[in-house]
């Protein structure tokens, strides 16, 4: 599993972790078996026949590559007192994506949270509606600290773009030009730190997102907008040292590749920092 995020909610005493994977969640089954009183495993519950009937809906649903046919098989067998079916065995034969099972740094059972908050019912009714509800709490936590620091460095750009549109005054307009014409000088600027971050124009992404409203910057991750902030700064040092614009894009677009793998790699490490407190 690639880009992995962890995170720990407490549900009636019980710590479960949930793993973010390519913003899909899921929940550490192994560790919701802790609030089960008595001796009860996830091989019982896919034992069921409601469970693996439960289990192929949602696959169909989600998963265009889920195997009907070992399905069909499963099912016809799936109630036997001699018939065992481990999440393993689950997976393999049908390409289950719902559930999964591994050793080492995330071992455990993990079930994505539709199918987890199902697995809830098993444990307890109100074990599933806790479960729920810290989950959510967890979601909108993450939400409101993404959406400060998006708004952050979406502020920072802005106060940045006013250093650069001033260099971009004091250098490159002349006095006698009319404000159409250093409209056109202030947007072509823009975009020149447009096109050292994103690839493209701010023309050529409304032509391509149609759909969306804003501009491209409005919709821009953390990251790109600080390295945005950084770059105009950078540009209105480098107007101010007379370079010319292809010399300046070439040396914005190397240190945009730059900066964006760095804060990358440093968010990765934050990110694993704190899975280990």
């Amino acid at each position: 599993m690639k880009k992995q995020t962890k995170a720990t909610i407490e549900v009636q005493g019980v710590p479960i972790a949930i793993l973010t994977d390519r913003n899909e969640d899921y929940i550490s089954l192994t560790d919701m078996l802790r609030a089960k009183e008595g001796d009860f495993f996830i091989s019982d519950w896919l034992r069921n026949r409601n469970t693996v009937e439960f289990l192929s809906i949602w696959e169909s649903v989600y998963n265009p590559r889920f195997n009907y046919g070992e399905c069909a098989t499963i099912k016809s067998q799936v109630g036997l007192n001699s018939y065992k079916l481990s999440v393993k065995d689950w997976v393999a034969k049908t390409n289950a994506i719902g559930l999964r099972a591994s050793a080492g740094r995330y071992g455990g059972t993990y079930a994505h949270k539709d199918i987890a908050f199902e697995f809830g019912m098993w444990i307890s009714p109100a074990f599933k509606i806790y479960l729920i509800k810290e989950f959510q709490r967890l979601k909108e936590d993450e939400g409101q600290r993404l959406s400060l620091a998006w708004n952050l460095n979406r502020t920072l750009s802005k106060v940045n773009y006013r250093i650069h549109t001033d260099a971009i005054k004091a250098h490159l307009i002349p006095p006698e030009v009319t404000p159409v014409q250093a409209a056109i000088t202030y947007a072509n600027e823009a975009d020149l730190l447009n096109v050292a971050m994103f690839g493209q124009t701010a023309k050529q992404w409304r032509e391509a997102n149609t759909q969306l409203d804003g501009n491209m910057r409005d919709h821009a991750t953390i990251e790109q907008l600080l390295v945005l902030a950084n770059m105009e700064s950078l540009n209105a040092e480098f107007i101010h040292m007379g370079l010319e614009q292809s010399e300046r894009l070439t040396k914005l677009n190397a240190i945009a590749i730059r900066q964006m793998r760095s804060l990358t790699v440093d968010a990765i490490r934050l990110l694993d920092r704190g899975k280990m407190k």
